[in-house]
């Protein structure tokens, strides 16, 4: 089991450096919608600084959410589901490594451009960790909530509109939760609750969507 899911991790790596485009996009957005807001706003500091949360991660959510639509879709054009459905090996840890691959090729790789974009709304040095820490913490959960809708909207060819609909809801605790985490370090209060039940829905999404996954993909393949 070991050897199938780290070879399937070195596959969708390989792919993923294959299509670069895919993989800029979303942070593209992520710094574009950044950085329009302080031109929508104005320059005032203070003002920057009290939206700051509810807008890194919102144009977070946002992020993750656009390169979601695309996750499963070439492997089921090239049949790779199919095999990934008849395959002896469990179908849960199948797609636990490719949504794994794709959040460390994307979602680490926005959580680590934040603090940049954070500075750039005024967000004090000192309350950086706090918003590393949380987006580190809660774009797994975002990735993998993601999935699930993904695997069921894979067998639609416009389905970015039902995924949408069918992940922000779910999206709601996290952004509650990561904003104000965030909230609470520019006010100087404990951010130790916010973090922990962040880590929490980690480890619930780690647990629990793969299988939500394999079910909406049997579904969709069985389609």
């Amino acid at each position: 089991m070991n050897n199938v899911f780290i070879l399937l991790l070195r596959r969708e790596s390989r792919l993923l450096f294959r299509r670069p485009a895919e993989l800029a996009n979303p942070l593209v957005f992520f710094a574009i919608v950044i950085a329009l807001f302080p031109l929508a706003v104005g320059p005032e500091t203070q003002l920057l600084r009290t939206i700051a949360p509810g807008v890194l991660w919102v144009a977070a959510l946002l992020s993750v959410l656009l390169s979601l639509d695309g996750l499963f879709r070439s492997d089921f054009e090239d049949g790779s589901l199919e095999q990934w459905v008849v395959s002896p090996h469990p179908l849960a840890l199948l797609v636990l490594a490719k949504v794994l691959a794709h959040w460390a090729f994307s979602g680490l790789a926005l959580v680590l451009l934040a603090p940049l974009l954070g500075l750039m709304l005024g967000l004090p040095v000192a309350v950086l960790p706090v918003l590393l820490l949380s987006l580190l913490l809660g774009t797994p959960v975002l990735s993998l909530l993601g999935a699930v809708g993904a695997a069921l909207t894979v067998g639609l060819k416009r389905g970015g509109l039902l995924l949408a609909l069918l992940i922000l809801p779910l999206y709601i605790p996290v952004l509650i939760l990561g904003s104000g985490a965030l909230q609470a370090a520019l006010q100087g209060l404990p951010t130790a609750g916010h973090l922990l039940w962040l880590a929490s829905l980690t480890a619930l999404a780690v647990t629990l969507t793969p299988f939500a996954i394999a079910a909406g993909l049997t579904i969709g393949v069985g389609e």
